[in-house]
């Protein structure tokens, strides 16, 4: 921190309040309201553009919600994001998960906006609670802020305004990087499997193999679980294909009453927000129910029928048949499951040149995915550097 900078708790410079909930009881507090209402979960953005929610004059006046003028810098106090930090661009309530730092002539709102993003992970270690933490309005009170004057304050806020445009633009080319990446590879799999004619066939996955669906053993009895066999769940599945189950196993005696899987076989999560996400284990492997399985016959090279249904081809069947059987909860059994039609060559030496094929393509797609993550992650600390010398008092125009 610099010396000649003056530190004051925030509560001692700056007007705060917490908002208010209407009662959800009183139809009237909501129906026809003009008053926006921001919860704490939309507190995400530097500029808050508008609400979900509105509430009434009435439901205002008859709650503890109290209306934040234009410019106010707020703070989600607790909730899934705790820390953040926003400034409102009209004039709003909010609900008491958010505190409200009210616009005064001794601070530019941006410079409040970039100092609680910085202080952000100090917030949310003196926060309680387990499962999500929660900041008290008191913890944002007592925070030492530096008093500078709004010349220097709009002088940081330029500096910083201007290194995170950048940033900004950096990361949005690496993420396009990253969705080209992903493009290329499924426009190669969706010319692939979607294509029909001479030496090539249309099958349902029940012709192709053996169709199961798992099963989880009573978990009552801890003899069903072990180090014998790996059990998949959703989470199991990851990008690359693979199904990592971690200490998820199961004993010798839970497998006699869940279901094998022999090597080579494809998984697929048949039900939720997961559905159509595949997998393929080259070692024996067993399943809960939420999980379908293809082990193919001799005719087929294996790993084939894992790009066949990652293809868009198939994905499209999965998630019509799924939203089909019910919209909100997407579910594919496995009588519909094993009527999935794919397209494959007949030679079995074909099908082996387009696994190599595809195998080389996902690993360029894989590496170039890594490196862009590594990129993006450089970035995000770049930012953190920046705030933090912008607040020591250490950046050179200062």
């Amino acid at each position: 921190m610099r010396e000649d900078w003056e530190f004051k708790k925030l509560g001692q410079v700056c007007k705060t309040s917490s908002g208010g909930t209407p009662l959800k009881s009183k139809k009237e507090f909501y129906e026809n309201g003009n008053i926006p209402w921001i919860r704490s979960g939309e507190v995400n953005n530097r500029n808050i553009l508008n609400s979900e929610i509105k509430i009434s004059q009435i439901g205002l006046d008859n709650s503890s919600a109290k209306l934040f003028p234009e410019r106010t810098v707020v703070i989600a106090m607790y909730g899934a994001t705790a820390g953040q930090v926003g400034i409102l661009n009209f004039e709003a309530a909010t609900n008491q998960a958010v505190c409200g730092i009210y616009p005064n002539n001794k601070f530019v709102p941006e410079f409040l906006y970039y100092f609680f993003l910085n202080f952000k992970q100090e917030l949310i270690a003196q926060a309680v609670g387990n499962a999500q933490p929660n900041i008290s309005q008191t913890k944002i009170k007592d925070t030492l802020i530096p008093v500078i004057s709004i010349k220097l304050q709009k002088q940081i806020v330029e500096i910083l305004d201007q290194a995170f445009e950048a940033i900004d633009k950096a990361k949005a080319n690496i993420e396009k990087n990253i969705v080209n990446a992903n493009e290329l590879f499924q426009s190669k799999l969706n010319e692939i499997f979607s294509q029909k004619g001479d030496g090539w066939v249309n099958k349902e996955l029940s012709q192709i193999g053996e169709v199961q669906t798992g099963n989880t053993p009573p978990t009552k009895d801890k003899s069903n679980f072990g180090d014998y066999i790996p059990f998949a769940k959703p989470p199991h599945f990851k990008p690359d294909g693979s199904i990592v189950t971690g200490d998820s196993m199961l004993s010798k005696f839970g497998l006699e009453r869940s279901r094998l899987f022999k090597k080579n076989s494809i998984l697929m999560v048949c039900i939720g927000a997961t559905i159509g996400k595949t997998g393929f284990s080259e070692q024996p492997i067993s399943s809960n129910q939420q999980i379908n399985a293809l082990t193919p016959n001799e005719n087929y090279a294996p790993k084939l029928l894992y790009y066949a249904l990652i293809s868009p081809f198939v994905q499209k069947q999965v998630l019509n048949e799924g939203t089909r059987a019910q919209a909100t909860l997407p579910i594919i059994n496995k009588s519909k499951w094993m009527k999935l039609k794919v397209n494959l060559p007949i030679d079995k030496e074909e099908q082996i040149k387009i696994v190599k094929r595809l195998d080389e393509l996902k690993r360029y797609s894989i590496k170039a995915e890594n490196l862009y993550t590594k990129k993006l992650t450089s970035l995000e600390e770049l930012k953190k550097s920046i705030l933090q010398k912008a607040f020591s008092g250490e950046l050179t125009a200062l």
